[in-house]
């Protein structure tokens, strides 16, 4: 079968992470064009070298291209607020849009979770890097409990793989990422917390998952955290836990406060992870920009071959 041309819009390390897994791994996607607005952007230079048409004049200089009319996909990996001008215009022209920015416009889909549920829909939210390292593993905790009050998560990444679109989206980060804690994690409270860090050499991305959640065993709810692991790990081989699960019984007689909700008891799990990167683009450390280049090209992929099969029918 034909493979489904596309095109990133965002010649940053997402956009280019993403450009490199297409091309190296994609079995449905061709890339049909890479877009920026900087000339200058390493970005754009790899891909000229790598025989990718290349336009730096942004949505509108992609739409002018002869190449736009073959192109049946289009990741935006640019800022929350520049995707609800790129996200009308794709959308006017008959486009699928595969949002890798916080705008959140489309469902929230992490694959780990929903899957394809959500892969006809014109436009497709990818959540955050930290939402699809973190939010798998609240969910982990809800589908072994009758009920998880807070979902809390803290994702700290290396200053060094944070472009400037997502030093410019760290607001609608926690926004968009507290939502999908409840909409897909399945707490009734999310929290979440961003922290770039400058240390030298540049740390791995980890992550820290807390919830507070009732009548669920926490035997049961390991067992359920590691068959998530093990669920990320088939498109992010390098998602892994840090350290065993932890369990600290928060009784009656000494409930915590919950902000927003009052005094709560119940079962507090705490769940360290570590991402490694694929190194498609920066080095291992990366991984915030792995998870979700991955994420997204596993729902693109899914849906181009749903497209290339009806095509060859």
């Amino acid at each position: 079968m034909a493979k489904v041309k596309c095109a990133i819009i965002g010649s940053g390390n997402i956009g280019t992470d993403l450009m490199i897994k297409i091309m190296r791994t994609s079995k449905n996607l061709e890339m049909g064009a890479m877009v920026g607005i900087d000339p200058a952007s390493d970005g754009l230079a790899r891909a000229a070298r790598l025989k990718v048409p290349t336009t730096h004049e942004g949505i509108d200089g992609l739409r002018r291209m002869p190449e736009y009319e073959d192109i049946q996909v289009v990741f935006d990996a640019t800022s929350a607020k520049a995707h609800l001008h790129n996200d009308a215009l794709l959308r006017a022209d008959g486009k699928k849009v595969i949002d890798l920015t916080p705008a959140a416009i489309g469902p929230f889909t992490i694959p780990a979770i929903n899957g394809d549920a959500n892969i006809d829909e014109p436009n497709v939210n990818m959540v955050t890097c930290g939402g699809q390292a973190t939010i798998p593993m609240v969910y982990a905790v809800k589908r072994a409990s009758k009920r998880v009050i807070w979902g809390e998560i803290v994702a700290s990444i290396s200053s060094k793989s944070a472009g400037p679109g997502t030093r410019a989206n760290i607001d609608e980060f926690t926004e968009t990422t507290s939502k999908a804690i409840e909409v897909l994690g399945g707490a009734e409270h999310g929290k979440a917390i961003i922290i770039l860090n400058p240390a030298e050499p540049p740390l791995i991305m980890r992550d820290t998952v807390f919830t507070l959640s009732q009548g669920g065993d926490p035997a049961a709810i390991e067992a359920s955290v590691l068959e998530m692991v093990a669920t990320v790990q088939k498109y992010v081989p390098g998602y892994r836990l840090k350290q065993k699960v932890q369990f600290e019984v928060i009784g009656d007689n000494a409930p915590v406060r919950i902000p927003g909700v009052g005094l709560c008891s119940g079962l507090k799990t705490t769940i360290m992870l570590e991402v490694e990167g694929a190194a498609h683009y920066l080095p291992a450390y990366a991984g915030n920009l792995d998870i979700m280049t991955s994420a997204a090209l596993v729902t693109a992929d899914h849906w181009a071959a749903k497209v290339s099969s009806k095509e060859a029918a």
